[in-house]
């Protein structure tokens, strides 16, 4: 009896991640088996064309290459001038691009980084303060300045 109950068969442990709010066995939603059923042969099929394609532009460089080589000597530096070409300006593209997906990450970023409120808070209530401050000290300079000033009128 106590040797069945440790045992379990794997249908069991089966039923059991998939196993409903009443404990009944479900399988896997609908939605995930019609995108497994719809996308395994559609990526099984891409694979092939790939497959394929590949295939086809090894054999063809395999003939023409010889005939480019031997017909004209100024095909195969041509050529590379234009792959070398075309190299850089799809480099520049790759890193524009790269370039400018990290500053929209940035300032994305940037633009989620919030303080909370009660930090904004307590910023506005020490830059009202330190204004303040600032105020009381220049309105103090100027009368100070201010009373020198006359001294120095009345004694001249």
């Amino acid at each position: 009896m106590a040797d069945q109950r440790h045992q379990q068969r794997p249908t069991d442990a089966m039923k059991g991640m998939f196993a409903g709010q009443k404990g009944q066995a479900q399988g896997p939603p609908t939605s995930k088996v019609l995108a497994v059923v719809t996308l395994v042969p559609v990526a099984g099929f891409l694979l092939l064309l790939s497959g394929l394609t590949l295939a086809a532009t090894l054999i063809g460089l395999a003939v023409s290459t010889p005939l480019f080589v031997m017909c004209s000597p100024v095909l195969v530096p041509a050529a590379a001038v234009i792959g070398l070409a075309m190299t850089g300006f799809l480099a520049s593209g790759a890193f524009g691009i790269t370039g400018i997906s990290s500053l929209s990450w940035i300032a994305n970023y940037l633009r989620r980084a919030r303080l909370p409120a009660e930090h904004l808070e307590h910023a506005k209530r020490r830059a009202q303060e330190t204004a303040g401050q600032m105020g009381q000290t220049v309105s103090g300079k100027a009368q100070e300045t201010a009373g020198r000033a006359q001294e120095a009128a009345g004694r001249g």
